[in-house]
């Protein structure tokens, strides 16, 4: 890979991973379009990284709140942090199913990032959760009403998004919706959510490619990548915050909907 490719591809992953139109699918299928050779997975899990950092970034006074009222009520028994600490026990639920699927399914969820038919009928489903949530969600639930069915359904949600094409963001924020939550509640836990995944893919995978010998080999794109993925996520994780404080996810969802259907049209002129 060079590293006008791991630049292009960071791009594409920091600006994918939380608008709700799927990174992994968007990886999977733009070096197939371009007949560039498919990235790593190591690269994958390095930008996934790097947007991992964007959310923690971008979210600190959260997470150092979350943190501090988990101790106080947890460990001092604070009757006034229960709330928070609630609300990082229902990240700790929400992350176990993509967690456990992850890990008990590697190498079958491995298969599918070299299939990229697979991803653009993904994108499809990702396109039909969206739609289906923005038309049925009641929007009416703010994130402090969150519980531990809302977390488990939302994680599970999360944990089919380890298939290339559905997306992360788009999967969990459309279920959140299907709860009952407004759209920047969702999003909120969504980001909430994603980042001890992320994190863990993304560490898991370091040290895999650590131990085969191929890290310093990779080392220039791997930075290239991780730096952009974090900065363009950075950007992007404000713009979706805003956006749906007002707006809905149609236009998402007819992205999803026409890249699904023309990779899938380029497939079949690629077979003829």
């Amino acid at each position: 890979m060079t590293l006008f490719q791991a630049f292009i591809l960071g791009v594409l992953q920091g600006a994918t991973e939380f608008l709700p139109v799927s990174s992994s699918g968007h990886l999977v299928l733009v070096p197939w379009l371009l007949n560039w050779t498919a990235s790593s997975l190591a690269f994958d899990a390095v930008v996934h990284w790097g947007t991992a950092v964007a959310v923690i970034a971008y979210f600190w006074r959260n997470w150092v709140t979350l943190a501090s009222a988990f101790i106080k009520a947890t460990i001092l028994k604070s009757p006034d942090h229960k709330s928070g600490a609630r609300m990082v026990w229902f990240i700790l639920l929400g992350t176990i199913p993509a967690a456990l699927l992850g890990y008990l399914l590697d190498d079958f969820f491995e298969a599918m990032f070299g299939r990229p038919t697979v991803a653009a009928g993904f994108l499809l489903v990702t396109a039909t959760l969206l739609a289906a949530s923005e038309r049925m969600g009641r929007r009416e639930r703010d994130l402090d009403t969150l519980d531990w069915l809302d977390a488990l359904l939302i994680g599970l949600a999360q944990a089919l998004a380890i298939f290339p094409g559905i997306s992360r963001s788009g999967s969990t924020i459309a279920t959140g919706l299907a709860r009952g939550l407004r759209r920047e509640s969702a999003a909120r836990f969504s980001f909430f959510l994603a980042t001890p995944v992320i994190l863990g893919a993304g560490l898991l995978k370091v040290l895999d490619l650590a131990q085969a010998g191929g890290l310093a080999a990779q080392a220039p794109a791997l930075i290239v990548g991780f730096v952009t993925a974090g900065a363009v996520g950075l950007g992007c994780i404000h713009f979706l915050m805003r956006y749906l404080q007002r707006r809905p996810l149609y236009p998402f969802a007819i992205y999803c909907a026409s890249v699904g259907i023309i990779c899938l049209l380029v497939a079949l002129a690629r077979a003829a």
